[in-house]
């Protein structure tokens, strides 16, 4: 440690609290611990010298900016608007529900909200805690609190944004003054946060205490980053199938390089791909419209022809609400029109589900034609397509690896294929180039004790992240037990990894496998199945303090695990079924039950 390094012997602070002092001080530039200096003095300044620290964190002048994020976008969109807001000179404190101390609500005046929603309307698994708090009887009154929210989600789901519209209800219900009307952000939500963010910032500001203006030094210029915007391309180094002669799957190995590119990544990220639609699919689109594949259109990446913007920049093949609203419009198409009035919600989704862009276009024709301009305007843009890492950068350095399962299937007599799945496996060959972001899941990580045992579960291709987790552990020399659960249609040609896994086995670095293959049998046998199978011992583990963790299907999978996990600590942890929930919540609070499900 050097001799300016805090400690408990030469500062007031404990020694945690000493320790994170110093990781920030090392980690900002001059011009940033210039500014912190000036904020801190500008705290003491407000608050009176020598006065008795606040109990709770937040401030009357400080804006709390809270988010709830299951993929990473609402963290994003919070983390740039505290950005924004300390540029603006505003003091201001992103943090994370899952983080949040639910005790300071009470003491909140300006409350800025940034959530997802997760599958059928749910809050993201991070935020389950707050959400539950903030709906229950314990929530405080909230008169004198301002706020405002912002909420994400995907209209092609039928519960759009319900999270941010449910927290927005509650705060207003507790007696809370809006800054500024709730927004609700589809996939393309960039544009509409930024519009939101400089509204909320402007309407915030008449009601913060400014820093002292000289104490505050102008923000450090952002690091050169990838995004969607501007993603890296990364040149394919593999594509191996995994499954065996007969499979009814195709599940590929891939993997990229990133050399040059300065991205890291650890276990448990995600690697997002800007996919590239079929140009058969948007040919289709085009004769049924009879419209110039070669006429110029401003798309939002730039001038370009038609037919490029329809494969490189617009989702042609998921179906929107919003798409059938402007279309049944367009074309007078009174069934469509019926879909969409209130309390037919339910119709509309089921309408959706099998059919894409094309199959609207055969049954409602459009007798007077569209032009490009109105056709790219009905669309939502591509969206980038997200895959747990399936490698270890240390074990991998300057490579990552993803396991894509190929989307192959027909419906309403149309051969239908998944967009990012099968343009990897066709398209992504070794020497080609794909372009590709990073982005953190820092609710999805291994121990910060290598000594902690691990239960991994992960049908089909959820299993990617948990190589990624053994390769990690074995590099790094990490003691505790790992316990692997995978399931998969049959042995012989679904087996993914299946070599890895037993040389693991034989050298210790995976303590036990446990399979499940469910069209082996006479009976269908899943992974959950197989948990029921080993309760004593699993929740034996759980005791011990193992960490456990869930990848893969959301619909489906997830809800059955979790089912038979809250069976498997009720019979053999003597619980009710009530007290077992509780159990596993308690396990998710202290990040020891994390799930990466979609």
């Amino acid at each position: 440690m050097s001799r300016t390094a805090l400690d408990a012997t030469n500062s007031p602070l404990t020694d945690a609290q000493a320790a994170d002092a110093n990781r920030l001080i090392q980690a900002l530039s001059g011009d940033q611990r210039t500014w912190l200096s000036g904020y801190l003095a500008g705290l003491q300044a407000a608050s009176g010298e020598g006065a008795e620290p606040r109990e709770h964190a937040a401030e009357p002048h400080t804006l709390t900016i809270l988010y709830g994020s299951e993929t990473g976008n609402a963290e994003g969109v919070a983390e740039r608007l505290g950005e924004a807001a300390l540029a603006r000179e505003l003091p201001a404190r992103v943090v994370d529900m899952a983080d949040y101390k639910p005790r300071e609500l009470r003491d909140e005046h300006l409350l800025l909200v940034v959530t997802a929603t997760h599958g059928e309307g749910d809050p993201p698994d991070p935020a389950l805690d707050f959400h539950e708090f903030l709906h229950g009887r314990k929530a405080p009154r909230l008169e004198g609190t301002r706020f405002a929210v912002l909420a994400l989600g995907d209209s092609s789901y039928e519960h759009f944004c319900q999270t941010g519209r449910d927290i927005d209800a509650r705060l207003e219900a507790l007696g809370g003054e809006r800054l500024l009307e709730r927004v609700d952000c589809d996939v393309d939500f960039e544009e509409a946060a930024e519009a939101w963010r400089r509204n909320v910032l402007d309407a915030a500001a008449a009601h913060v205490i400014e820093a002292p203006a000289a104490a505050v030094a102008a923000p450090a210029q952002p690091a050169v980053t990838y995004d969607r915007q501007t993603p890296f391309h990364a040149e394919v180094l593999e594509n191996q199938i995994l499954n065996g002669r007969g499979s009814e799957k195709a599940t590929h190995h891939i993997e990229l390089s990133l050399e040059g590119s300065g991205l890291d990544y650890q276990p448990g990220d995600i690697l997002c791909l800007m996919p590239r639609n079929r140009e058969a699919v948007a040919g289709e689109l085009l004769e049924a419209l009879r419209l110039d594949p070669d006429q110029t259109v401003a798309s939002h990446s730039g001038e370009r022809t038609l037919a490029q913007a329809l494969r490189d920049d617009y989702e042609i093949t998921t179906l929107t609400p919003a798409f059938i609203e402007a279309y049944a419009e367009l074309a007078e198409a009174e069934a469509l029109k019926a879909l969409l009035a209130e309390g037919k919600r339910g119709e509309l989704m089921d309408y959706l589900h099998g059919r894409h862009v094309i199959d609207v276009l055969e049954e409602h024709p459009l007798e007077g034609g569209v032009d490009a301009e109105t056709l790219l305007g009905m669309m939502r843009r591509l969206q980038p397509r997200e895959y747990s890492i399936a490698s270890s950068h240390l074990a991998n350095p300057g490579e990552v690896h993803v396991t894509v399962a190929a989307v192959r299937y027909e419906s309403l007599g149309r051969a239908r294929h998944g967009v990012a799945s099968t343009f990897l496996a066709e398209q992504a060959e070794p020497g080609e180039t794909v372009p590709v972001y990073l982005r953190r899941n820092k609710h999805f990580r291994l121990p910060e004790d290598p000594d902690t045992a691990t239960v991994m579960i992960g049908p089909g291709t959820g299993v990617a992240p948990f190589r990624a987790f053994l390769q990690e552990r074995e590099v790094a020399g990490a003691g505790g037990a790992n316990w692997l659960f995978f399931g998969n249609p049959h042995f012989r040609t679904d087996f993914l990894y299946q070599t890895e896994w037993q040389r693991w086995l034989k050298e210790g670095v995976l303590d036990r496998m446990d399979v499940a293959f469910s069209r082996d049998g006479a009976h269908k046998v899943y992974v959950q199945d197989r948990l029921r199978e080993r309760g004593a011992e699993l929740f034996r583990w759980l005791e011990d303090g193992a960490h456990l963790y869930v990848c893969g299907d959301a619909e489906r999978m997830a809800p059955d695990v979790h089912a038979a996990l809250v069976e498997i600590v009720a019979e053999h942890g003597g619980r009710s079924a009530e007290q077992a929930g509780e159990y596993l919540k308690q396990l998710q609070r202290d990040k020891r039950y994390q799930r990466d499900v979609y």
